[in-house]
């Protein structure tokens, strides 16, 4: 294990196979890795096997969390790699307060985005 797998493993509590998220949502697999190919979803392969995973929070109702794809985007544009990211998502940001992955789950898309806004400056 990397020391950036180590500390991802550390932030992000809980995590969901791509054929997992397939039955959530009630498609073909092929559907969600479509979303993770389109920048909708950030999976990273974890564990012995070396599976694609996503953090379960990005998922809601059976559905991903309204306003992940465009702080996705976002942070895309800016440079971040899929681990800058997630260490991004998943650690606490006290003006928030919580996670900006907390934030996005509580539809409060808006102050996530423009934190990540400003990560661009």
């Amino acid at each position: 294990m990397t020391e950036i797998d180590a500390k991802i493993d550390a932030l992000v509590p809980d995590w969901l196979t791509l054929p997992d998220i397939a039955e959530m949502f009630d498609v073909q697999v092929t559907r969600v890795r479509q979303l993770v190919k389109d920048g909708q979803l950030i999976a990273v392969r974890r564990g012995e096997n070396r599976v694609l995973m996503v953090p379960a929070a990005f998922i809601s109702d059976d559905r991903v969390v309204k306003g992940l794809a465009g702080t996705l985007t976002l942070l895309r544009d800016d440079g971040f790699s899929d681990a800058e990211m997630l260490e991004w998502l998943f650690t606490p940001d006290p003006s928030l307060p919580g996670t900006p992955a907390q934030a996005l789950s509580e539809n409060r898309g808006t102050e996530v985005k423009r934190r990540a806004q400003a990560l661009a400056v």
